[in-house]
């Protein structure tokens, strides 16, 4: 019987050598799967959902949906919060994150879409009245801004290989 012989392994690409080097991986993550990942896609639906409730209103006129916008936007700004909060953490304790302009760019639009949702939820608190014109406008300008961080975060996690190595370094 003749023996097979096991194929060497191939020596690692000069990616994952540079990724690697720079030391990208996540650092807030639960088994290796970084959470600000998994966090971002929470804050995105709500704004989004919330544009779609004001159509509704605004279509419709009907009081729930004054109701299901402040919780939307309410959770929109407060998931969004606890997003940026990680993800603060992960550009501050991983030098080869910083080290990407697409990290800064990406870090100063999210602040702005949290913003926006927060302006968004805090008018609704104070005067549900201002649903139309303001609110809807507020709803427009964050469905809008939700490309303006979600470009270079792309960048980052698929160009970059940013938290793809997943190994927790804690």
């Amino acid at each position: 019987m003749a023996r097979q012989r096991t194929p060497k392994p191939s020596p690692p690409s000069e990616v994952m050598l540079e990724l690697k080097r720079l030391d990208v991986g996540s650092v807030v993550a639960v088994v290796g799967h970084p959470i600000h990942v998994m966090m971002v896609h929470f804050p995105i639906a709500f704004v989004m959902a919330t544009l779609v409730i004001d159509l509704a209103y605004w279509g419709s006129g009907d009081v729930f949906f004054v109701r299901a916008g402040l919780w939307s936007t309410g959770v929109a700004f407060w998931m969004g919060m606890a997003a940026s909060l990680v993800g603060i953490a992960e550009l501050l304790l991983v030098r080869g994150i910083r080290l990407h302009e697409a990290s800064w760019s990406h870090a100063v639009a999210a602040m702005t879409l949290v913003a926006i949702a927060g302006a968004n939820w805090g008018m609704r608190m104070l005067d549900p009245t201002t649903i139309l014109p303001h609110g809807l406008a507020l709803s427009a300008l964050g469905s809008v801004m939700v490309g303006f961080p979600g470009g270079p975060g792309g960048t980052l996690g698929l160009g970059h290989g940013i938290g793809t190595l997943g190994a927790s370094k804690g």
